[in-house]
Formats: C-alpha cells, structure tokens, sequence
C-alpha cells in the first residue's frame, strides 16, 4: 500500500515551481518582456522603428511564454514524474518543440494574412527561433535546477531541526518526573500510574515519526500532558490559565509547537519563582487567520531569554517561516514582569 505523502515530502519531491501560480505567471511575462527588448536592441532596427520592432517581437515572445507556462502547468505533474534530471530535460525539449511549433504557426500566418513581417527565409527564422529558444530556455532551466536544490536543502534543513527538536527533552525534566513517580508509588499509586502513562505519552510525541503538521486538538493534548507532568512536581506554584475556546480545534500548525513554548514558560519563568506563578495562553479567530499567546511571569534580576529558550523559538520561527511564508508570524514581547510569545498564522483545517 502507497504510503501518504506529506507536506514536506511533497516540498522536496517538487522540481519545478508551481506555473499554475499567478505569481510565477507575473515573473515569466515580465522575463519575456525583456527578453523582447534584448532581442529588439541586438537585431538593431532601423531609425524609426524601433517600436514597431519591439510590439512585433513582444507579441511573439510573449504568446511563446504564456503557452509554455500553459504547458507546463499542466504537465508538471506528469514530467516530474520521470525524476530530478529527467524533469528538466523533459521540460526543455517540450518548451523547445513548443517554440519551434509556434515559429512555424507563426511564420506562415504572418505570410499568408500580412506580407513579409518576418524578414528572414522560413528555414533561417526556424534555426534562429531554435537557437534563441534553446540558449534561454536552457538558461532557464538551470536556474530552476539550482532553485530547486536550493529549496531542497532548506526544507530537509527544516525537517532535521523538526527532529532535532523532538529528540529534545531536557535530562533535568526526565530526573525529575522520575523522582516524582517514584515519590508517588508509596503515597500516591494511582496518581503515579497516570503519571507514567503521562510521561509515556509525551515520550512517544515527542520521539515519534516526524510530521509536519498535527491539529490544534493534538497540539494541546500534548501541551496539557506536559501541564499535568511538571504540576506533580510543583503543585500549587504552578498555575496554567487557558482562554482558547475561540479556536477551531481542527486548525493545523506545525508539529511540536505549543508543548515547547509551555515548558519554557515553565522554566523560565514560574520555576524561578520561588512563590510559582501564572502561565497564560489565550487564543482567538479573527476571519481566517489565528493568533495564540503563551505569556509568563518574569523573576525580578532573571534573563528572559536563556540559550534553549532562544533555540526553541529559532526552531519554531523557521518551521512557520516553511509553513506559511509570510503569512506567519512569531513574535516576542517582553516586559518587566511578563514574557509573551505570540504565533499569528492563517487558518487551514484537516479535512474531514
């Protein structure tokens, strides 16, 4: 049985960009534009004509480019299919085949209907078109490549950090929910055997096959088995106020994201503490974009900010930065006595 493809296995396996895109469509007009205008200037007009020189060839380049962008939007899928190098060379000689198609379709209806707009032989304006097209479109196709690798490199990068951050459960939080439990098997069994069931939980959330994207549901599972862990361990100096219930609970966001930003706000700042304090973390939906804040008490003459603090949310910034662009935000907002993280990123649910 075929596995599920991922988001990111998806961003890895794409080679070529996305020509459906209207913003891709936008940077091949404009390419085309000036493609116009060198070929323009290198055929050197005569004075006078320079513009009419330019709408001519303009006209011609760009039906070639839209039409390739057409081609390859609809075949992007079935190209890629042939693999990283085979998709490139797949891709050049179609858009080459295309050029030479459309200078033969353009040479005899220019001197069928309009006299000799092309001043050149039919085999001459075909070998010219062919070797312009080629020296470009190869251009293009290299830029591409190297694009294509580079975006590959930053989200296997990406993927790797999200590993990374799995693996990273601070050895003082594992001595410490142990000596807890032990503590509870004597006084308190049953609260040690939902402890370990607690602990085994977020060990496999944490430890378990990377994914890109999980619910807001699950998110806060993991974030409210974390609560339960660290307040056997601090009780009542430990207090985690939640106001989400405006959230759609379906809403996706990067794995691992809530859990690591609660267990900085616990330690560092309420286990600072010594009389504890308030972790606060509301939530709200404004049209189709979410914004969630996880707020925590600052100790008087304490850094805000300490190394894994600093890592965590270099680690999430750059997961949302993958995620949605720059359609999401991480930011910070410090005070003398409250330490804010505050995550804005678009609504995008789980189908159901």
């Amino acid at each position: 049985m075929a596995k599920a493809t991922t988001a990111v296995d998806r961003e890895t396996q794409a080679y070529l960009p996305d020509f459906c895109a209207a913003g891709t469509v936008f940077v091949v007009v404009l390419v085309a534009a000036l493609v116009a205008i060198v070929l323009t200037l290198a055929g050197g007009p005569a004075s006078g004509t320079f513009l009419v020189e330019l709408a001519e060839t303009s006209l011609f380049v760009l039906w070639v480019a839209l039409l390739s962008v057409a081609v390859l939007c609809r075949t992007r899928h079935w190209v890629e299919g042939f693999g990283k190098t085979q998709a490139f060379v797949v891709s050049f000689l179609l858009l080459v085949a295309l050029c030479l198609l459309l200078a033969e379709a353009a040479y005899q209806l220019t001197g069928r209907f309009s006299g000799a707009i092309i001043a050149d032989t039919h085999g001459g304006f075909l070998l010219r078109t062919f070797a312009i097209s080629s020296i470009v479109i190869a251009l293009a196709m290299r830029y591409l490549y190297v694009a294509s690798e580079w975006r590959r490199s930053i989200v296997l990068e990406a993927q790797s950090r999200v590993s990374a951050l799995q693996a990273l459960i601070r050895p003082h939080f594992l001595f410490n929910s142990m000596n807890t439990i032990a503590s509870l098997t004597r006084s308190n069994p049953r609260q040690a055997e939902q402890a370990v069931e607690d602990l085994a939980d977020l060990l496999r959330a944490n430890l378990g096959g990377p994914k890109d994207r999980s619910t807001l549901k699950d998110e806060l599972e993991i974030a409210a088995i974390y609560e339960r862990i660290e307040k056997l361990r601090l009780g009542d100096r430990l207090n985690v106020r939640w106001q989400i219930d405006e959230l759609p609970m379906h809403a996706l966001l990067p794995n691992l994201t809530l859990q690591p930003l609660i267990e900085n706000a616990i330690y560092h700042g309420v286990e600072l503490m010594p009389e504890g304090g308030e972790v606060l973390v509301t939530g709200r939906q404004q049209d189709d974009r979410l914004t969630i804040e996880i707020s925590n008490p600052v100790a008087n003459g304490a850094k805000a900010l300490r190394e894994g603090n600093q890592m965590a949310l270099s680690n999430i910034r750059q997961r949302f930065e993958l995620a949605y662009g720059t359609r999401g935000q991480v930011s910070v907002g410090n005070t003398e006595t409250r330490f804010t993280v505050r995550l804005e990123f678009p609504l995008e649910e789980e189908p159901h």
